[in-house]
């Protein structure tokens, strides 16, 4: 497949109430190993991604490096891959776009891009986070690739009520859609009710990643989820048995 193909593959993946399951990777050889085992594409976790280099997540990595790990997994396997690309590493859209073109140039068909200020506290607000989705999209559209934009938002991460922060995560939902968001990533949302409010309210795709409390995977398809992400767990898992099995060698 060509990058247009891997493009119009993985936007068809989406599919509400038959997610599209995404093991995540952090490196060449686990993208392998998890295309290997039946995925029909790759993602990335950028927690993953940084503590594989021995840096911290929040765009601690150099943006190099991103590109070498995200350049070297798109060379390697034959399907779609997509980036957890945190804030894009940088405020000003204008090099937000050129950042996303090189990812486009490596072969990358979707990233996700969060509204949790760059190395800053708190969010951006819904227009500003709309006008910077919007820069990457025109700038995907240049390279003449359907970029699947995953439209994460840290509302949810907020201290509170969940609840409370339901009518806010729609808004940016619509918000980001007209600006040429994709999908819509809801981390840190647990609660099954809540999670069908946002699938029955958003038009977008909705993308659920698994962490402690969140329902099973059918009971998540039922609920209408179209993309089920599993962030750092897999990294977690392997480094884990790695730990283990270098222990017992050197017991």
């Amino acid at each position: 497949m060509n990058q247009k193909q891997k493009a119009e593959q993985f936007s068809k993946l989406h599919v509400k109430g038959n997610p599209v399951l995404l093991y995540n990777a952090w490196d060449a050889g686990s993208a392998k190993a998890i295309l290997d085992a039946g995925a029909k594409a790759i993602a990335t976790s950028s927690w993953s991604v940084a503590e594989a280099q021995g840096y911290r997540d929040g765009e601690a990595l150099p943006i190099a490096l991103l590109e070498h790990v995200a350049g070297r997994i798109a060379a390697t396997i034959d399907a779609p891959v997509t980036i957890d690309f945190e804030g894009g590493y940088s405020e000003d859209e204008s090099k937000l776009a050129e950042n996303v073109s090189r990812l486009i140039d490596l072969g990358i068909v979707g990233i996700n891009f969060e509204d949790r200020i760059v190395k800053g506290k708190g969010l951006y607000a819904a227009d500003r986070q709309a006008r910077r989705i919007a820069a990457i999209r025109t700038a995907a559209e240049k390279k003449g690739i359907d970029l699947f934009i995953n439209a994460r938002t840290d509302v949810f991460f907020q201290d509170g009520d969940p609840a409370k922060f339901i009518d806010d995560a729609l808004e940016r939902a619509d918000a980001y859609e007209a600006a040429g968001a994709s999908g819509l990533f809801i981390p840190g949302l647990v609660d099954a009710a809540l999670i069908e409010r946002i699938c029955d309210g958003a038009s977008l795709p909705v993308n659920v990643m698994v962490m402690e409390g969140v329902p099973g995977n059918k009971r998540l398809a039922k609920l209408g989820v179209a993309r089920i992400s599993y962030g750092p767990i897999p990294y977690v898992q392997v480094m884990k048995a790695l730990g283990k099995e270098a222990r017992d060698v050197h017991a």
